[in-house]
């Protein structure tokens, strides 16, 4: 959807007072009111930047501006574009990324860097990353512009900042080859970037077909996704699995004709729920839907997308993936099917979504067919608002035919359904039972100190890479502010260690380096590996006879139960039991993390003992 369209000799007519002219579009099309920072950015990119970049006769009269494009289907906006024709005749499109930053500074983050914003210092998109998904969006779902052989290219104009040393350093120099990065006083550098493009004019009917092209992969991206599955054995389904999978095709499939349709799929820890959402992503791409796994969790989309990116030549496998905050004011019905990963992890709202009601009801208006993978077991923070019953409950608003299916086969912990409904059990998650699980098939072991916990799980991770420590959000994330200053520390053990939330982002966990750091709830949840480590901190203890859980021991830094307190004053025994259950759910998500095995130091020496007795006496 277009808020502003015209030529360019228009643009350059109406540049003095775009702001008015683009704000009262955006708010007649998009159903949007702006602040007044917009409204400036606006005056001082559009009417002051852009203008002088597009006053150049040898730019085409006749070729077609547009201003804040919203991708079909998407909340997000593409400052401005540029269309008409190249060199080679064919239609061509010129994205540019403007940004109003004066300083950037490095980010600890892949493709990242910082710079102040929204009131904060923050972690932001590179932004020739940003433009350049842009173009990649366009280039592999817009249909009309693959069809159409359309060429896009795309830049990033910071028309503000005077330092390139963040922007052209070194480790970005993939990115700015794809999108070349331009800085305050470059205009006649970007100049020559869109006149190189585009060489003659073209009317702004073009454009507008552009805007009402349907959204779905090209040929090209739907044989490759499902051939890049094909060599991760990871991925294969099993028995149920498959089943499952083929009700998804077939509930997509309906809900192209006969309205909408919401389906749950109900399973715990290693039922396979992740792997058949990425069956479903590739087979459903394969059909030509427009299709997204969505997750609220970063870490499962970022070690997904670390693992198949280059399985697509020429394009971003992340576009196939998105969080769940990306559903704040897209129209109804935008996708054909939307993949809902974690969907217990869904929130009320996104911090950074102005308007953002409730995500399961974004989710569900979002698309034709959604599919809601879900264990409200996994519920770990006071946020976390996906619930079975509240999904029935927007689907049938939106008068969606709601269907359910559970998963019971359980493929993780050694196969061993027994050491799952132990540990549900032990830890208050369930009712505990007198099942048995066998150490020779599933390895439990408690250990007295954590150095000897930490060096078995690296022995473990020499054989194939894929063990690795874990821990309760116990202790405050020092090392951010402070590097060098270890966060875990027990003196009487010399243990020291890092969190991994600072050195290798949400894919820490296939990082070969990140043997050495330990991650948490928000960096683990939905992954797996062969052998885990998990430090139970002073959260959970053991007293008069029963496990007990303890709030007030969590850091300061871990955000899981921000607004217990206040909950605590207003319903203290509710407050008490949601947060008791926030943290069981944790340790039960941190110990059904291994395939083979789970290595556990508790902090408390009492629940260390009581855990060391019951496994005694399951002997």
């Amino acid at each position: 959807m277009l808020a502003y369209l015209a030529s360019k000799q228009q643009f350059l007519e109406d540049a003095p007072n775009i702001e008015d002219k683009v704000a009262a579009k955006v708010k007649e099309l998009l159903h949007l009111t702006v602040g007044e920072n917009e409204y400036k950015s606006w005056r001082n990119s559009l009417g002051n930047a852009m203008f002088h970049v597009m006053n150049d006769p040898e730019i085409p009269g006749d070729s077609t501006v547009a201003i804040e494009y919203r991708l079909n289907g998407r909340r997000f906006r593409i400052d401005f574009l540029i269309q008409g024709e190249g060199p080679d005749g064919n239609g061509t499109l010129v994205i540019v990324e403007l940004k109003q930053w004066s300083k950037v500074e490095h980010s600890a983050l892949a493709d990242h860097v910082r710079t102040y914003v929204g009131g904060a210092e923050r972690d932001e998109r590179h932004p020739s990353y940003q433009a350049w998904s842009y173009a990649s969006h366009l280039s592999q779902f817009n249909e009309f512009i693959y069809e159409n052989d359309f060429n896009v290219d795309s830049c990033a104009y910071l028309h503000n900042c005077e330092s390139e040393a963040v922007l052209r350093d070194s480790r970005f120099d993939e990115l700015t080859q794809l999108s070349p990065v331009f800085k305050k006083g470059e205009f006649t550098q970007l100049r020559n970037f869109v006149k190189e493009r585009i060489v003659r004019g073209s009317s702004a009917d073009v454009m507008r077909k552009i805007d009402a092209s349907p959204m779905r992969p090209s040929s090209q991206l739907a044989d490759s996704i499902g051939r890049m599955l094909k060599g991760y054995d990871e991925f294969v389904l099993l028995d149920e699995q498959k089943t499952v999978m083929e009700t998804i095709i077939n509930t997509a499939t309906r809900g192209m004709v006969d309205g909408k349709q919401v389906l749950v799929v109900k399973g715990g820890p290693g039922t396979g729920k992740s792997v058949i959402a990425l069956n479903a992503l590739s087979k459903l791409s394969a059909l030509r839907m427009n299709v997204r796994y969505v997750t609220p969790n970063a870490a499962p989309r970022a070690v997904f997308e670390e693992k198949l990116k280059g399985a697509i030549p020429g394009g971003d496998i992340r576009q196939l993936f998105s969080g769940s905050a990306s559903y704040t004011g897209v129209d109804r019905d935008s996708y054909d099917v939307l993949l809902v990963d974690e969907a217990h992890r869904l929130k009320l709202r996104s911090q950074y979504a102005k308007g953002g009601v409730n995500q399961i009801k974004e989710i569900v208006d979002a698309a034709r067919t959604v599919v809601f993978f879900i264990d409200e077991a996994q519920k770990v923070t006071w946020f976390d608002i996906g619930e079975i019953a509240a999904i029935e409950e927007f689907a049938s608003e939106a008068g969606a035919d709601v269907n359910h299916l559970e998963l019971s086969s359980q493929f993780r912990c050694g196969g061993s359904d027994d050491y799952m409904a132990w540990i549900d059990g032990t830890l208050g998650v369930a009712p505990e039972t007198e099942s048995y699980f066998s150490t020779s098939r599933f390895d439990f072991r408690v250990f007295d100190d954590p150095s000897e916990l930490f060096e078995a799980i690296k022995l473990r991770n020499s054989e194939n890479g894929k063990s690795r420590m874990v821990a309760g959000y116990c202790w405050d994330w020092v090392s951010r502010k402070n590097p060098g200053e270890p966060d875990i520390v027990f003196p009487e053990f010399e243990f020291e260690a890092d969190w991994n939330l600072q050195n290798h982002g949400s894919a820490w966990i296939v990082k070969d380096e990140s043997i050495s750091e330990i991650g948490c709830i928000h960096t683990c949840q939905g992954l797996e590996l062969d052998y885990v480590g998990v430090i139970v901190g002073p959260d959970m203890v053991f007293r008069s006879g029963r496990i007990e859980t303890d709030p007030s021991a969590r850091a300061k830094t871990d955000k899981s139960l921000h607004g217990f307190k206040k909950a605590l004053k207003e319903n203290p025994a509710e407050a008490t039991r949601r947060a008791d259950l926030i943290i069981r759910n944790t340790y039960r998500t941190l110990m059904t993390r291994g395939m083979k095995g789970c290595f556990v130091y508790f902090a408390d020496k009492a629940l260390s003992d009581h855990f060391q007795e019951l496994l005694a006496t399951r002997r």
